[in-house]
């Protein structure tokens, strides 16, 4: 890591403030408090899950310029994808961390940035929504509700052909809601939606819920890891969006209400790598990691120290330290939980895909870092 970077989460100087714009939920297709079993989609598979899984994860992937990297990203998953899990090793799913489609969230945007991609993605594909795939074209020809595309692609009562799916063998998703539960044997993975503003909008109906998922995870945390997935990054020390002060402050008084804590929070919309450890005041460290260089067009760099733009984020009961970053490469993440004798262990690995990959008929990710977090119970 550079010395002349920030190595905390910062924040834009004199960022121009006005009315947030958001936009109403659709309707959930399953009823509350909108959990998904992972045994539903995969089945019998479901037992090679219960002493070690491992998992995709990546946000920010289409692009509606042309971005060479979008494609190669996507053939590189699948690549490591595979319908059996041999020994475990293989990822079972991919979990999307929003924003699939761009600029605003059409319909016709999924077969190029989306379907045609992760055609031969052999495992299934779960996804929480971002900014861009809840937004409305204003010049669209055909009215469409707000994630009413995001709907049909992941929140269908059944898996079945994608309606503009342009023939397409990947089938629809079968999640509950925009905002979410996956439950699978070792993780449990609290999704939520954050809405179109630049940093985040989240109401009360969906704040309640998040509470109320946070306290019925603490009851089953010996067996069960506690993932938090949101679109919007909340801390980030990147020169575009820099950190989300309405997800922090959202995320940290939920926490306080339920008494529960994630094992760790994953989120894109930065489009970057970025590791911190939000360390608090009890000494608890719970890492929040920003995973959104998927694909899309442009990356986004670190904040240099000695630029006025910028200025460290004030960080109560507490502090969060960026720990590894990766700013100009595209990549993703294979993670892991293993249970052993001793209890949880949450592993991740930050692939780069190589600058020069563009035209190679197999491309191989470098490894940037291995990080693993010994799960701590009470």
């Amino acid at each position: 890591m550079m010395d002349h970077k920030y190595d905390t989460a910062i924040q834009i100087k004199n960022l121009p403030t006005g009315i947030p714009v958001f936009r109403p939920l659709p309707q959930p297709r399953w009823p509350y408090p909108y959990r998904l079993d992972i045994n539903t989609v995969l089945g019998d598979e479901t037992e090679l899950l219960h002493d070690k899984m491992s998992f995709h994860m990546l946000g920010d992937t289409g692009s509606l310029r042309h971005s060479d990297f979008q494609s190669v990203v996507a053939n590189t998953l699948n690549n490591q994808s595979n319908k059996i899990l041999t020994a475990n090793k293989s990822p079972a799913f991919l979990y999307h961390l929003g924003d699939i489609v761009y600029n605003h969230g059409e319909a016709s945007a999924y077969p190029k940035q989306f379907l045609q991609p992760y055609e031969n993605y052999e495992a299934p594909i779960f996804a929480i929504p971002g900014n861009h795939d809840g937004d409305i074209n204003p010049d669209s020809p055909i009215s469409y509700q707000s994630l009413a595309p995001f709907m049909e692609v992941f929140c269908g009562t059944e898996r079945r052909t994608i309606d503009f799916g342009e023939g397409s063998r990947r089938q629809s998703m079968m999640q509950p809601n925009v905002y979410w539960t996956l439950e699978t044997p070792l993780v449990r993975f609290i999704g939520l939606y954050s809405n179109i503003p630049k940093h985040g909008w989240i109401g009360e109906e969906q704040r309640e819920w998040f509470i109320e998922e946070l306290r019925y995870a603490k009851q089953h945390a010996e067996e069960q890891a506690v993932i938090v997935c949101i679109h919007h990054a909340p801390f980030s020390a990147d020169t575009n969006h820099g950190s989300s002060k309405p997800m922090i402050e959202f995320l940290e008084g939920a926490f306080a209400e339920a008494d529960m804590k994630p094992d760790a929070v994953f989120s894109g919309h930065v489009h970057n790598y970025q590791r911190f450890s939000r360390v608090y005041g009890d000494g608890t460290i719970v890492p929040f990691i920003v995973a959104g260089a998927g694909g899309y067009v442009d990356l986004h760099t670190i904040a240099d120290r000695d630029d006025p733009s910028f200025e460290a984020f004030p960080v109560e009961n507490g502090h969060a330290k960026l720990e590894a970053f990766c700013d100009d490469h595209f990549g993703f993440l294979k993670m892991a939980v293993e249970k052993t004798s001793e209890g949880l262990t949450l592993f991740g690995e930050y692939y780069m895909i190589p600058k020069d990959a563009i035209g190679k008929e197999k491309v191989e990710p470098e490894l940037f870092e291995r990080f693993e977090f010994p799960l701590s119970r009470p």
